[in-house]
């Protein structure tokens, strides 16, 4: 199928905007929005069907259009490959960016009356149960006793390392003792 006769130059209009919204013309930017929007959304929604999604990909598009038409170059691209190639890539992003979002559910519901209610007030709450608290507990007990049995040094340089978060080097630096025998105290206490 040849393409239509006004192809180049519609091909060849956009790139003349184009041209001109890299200069910073703003009129000219709505004559590109006017002249390609239609096909950009037709092309984001191909990928991204949720409409509402689409529209702010395709302003998305055109902020990325106003800040990066300069780097259109005619000679590597036509200007409609080049606007489609822009929406496709964000509607792709935006494909990716919902993929990690989280779902999120309304707190609010309707119950059995019509009512409203809320869902969280009817949750378990977050706060250790007794089995929970006693096994803390049970825990912290044991690596007491185990901590009791080790010299100051052992037990200051595994406190750095573990519950402070510092490498053999700071803790070395910290107690200033050599990188040798930090570490032979750490494995040691462990």
């Amino acid at each position: 199928m040849n393409p239509s006769p006004a192809a180049p130059q519609r091909a060849q209009r956009l790139a003349d905007l184009l041209c001109r919204v890299a200069l910073g013309d703003r009129m000219a930017f709505e004559d590109l929005y006017k002249a390609s929007s239609a096909q950009l959304l037709g092309t984001i929604l191909r990928i991204q069907p949720d409409r509402a999604l689409a529209e702010d990909v395709l302003q998305e598009v055109f902020v990325n259009v106003w800040r990066s038409a300069a780097s259109f170059n005619p000679g590597l691209s036509q200007a409609p490959t080049w606007l489609v190639s822009v929406a496709r890539n964000r509607a792709i992003d935006s494909l990716r960016r919902r993929r990690t979002e989280p779902a999120t559910v309304s707190r609010y519901q309707p119950g059995p009356d019509e009512e409203e209610s809320d869902v969280l007030a009817h949750l378990p709450s977050d706060a250790p149960g007794p089995l929970e608290l006693l096994s803390q507990a049970s825990e912290e007990r044991a690596l007491n006793a185990c901590m009791a049995h080790l010299s100051g040094d052992q037990q200051r340089s595994l406190a750095l390392a573990y519950f402070e978060g510092l490498t053999h080097v700071e803790v070395a630096a910290a107690m200033g003792q050599p990188l040798g025998t930090v570490k032979s105290w750490v494995r040691r206490a462990l």
